[in-house]
């Protein structure tokens, strides 16, 4: 079993820049691909970022490549989305998964494990 817990969601202004975070417990990550997917207010949930268990090919939604970051720290067992220029539709609760699969270039969150989210609030 993996316990997930995602930090560093808040309120920043457009343009300004966060760090979250997804610390997880019970078992190590090195062996998990993992996935960064967001839900914003009376929208579906949608993939954000990935990053396979090697940390060798990052994947990003088209709404924030070129503007977030994922990558992953296998020694602190924790994985980063590292978010830039943000704008108002970036607001959202972001989930943490691990152990999804790739299909092509797309992440699968089918099974694995769910962090319960954090807010982020991007306010003009």
């Amino acid at each position: 079993q993996v316990q997930l817990v995602e930090s560093g969601g808040g309120l920043v202004q457009v343009g300004g820049s966060l760090r979250l975070s997804c610390a997880a417990s019970g078992r190590t990550l090195s062996s998990y691909n993992m996935g960064w997917f967001r839900r914003a207010p009376g929208k579906e949930r949608e993939f954000v970022a990935a990053i396979p268990w090697s940390g060798s090919t990052t994947v990003y939604a088209d709404s924030v490549k070129g503007r977030f970051t994922i990558s992953r720290d296998n020694a602190k067992n924790t994985v980063y989305l590292q978010m830039n220029s943000l704008k108002p539709e970036d607001t959202a609760v972001y989930y943490c998964h691990a152990g999804g699969k790739y299909s092509g270039s797309a992440y699968v969150p089918s099974l694995g494990y769910w962090g319960k989210g954090t807010q982020v609030t991007v306010s003009s």
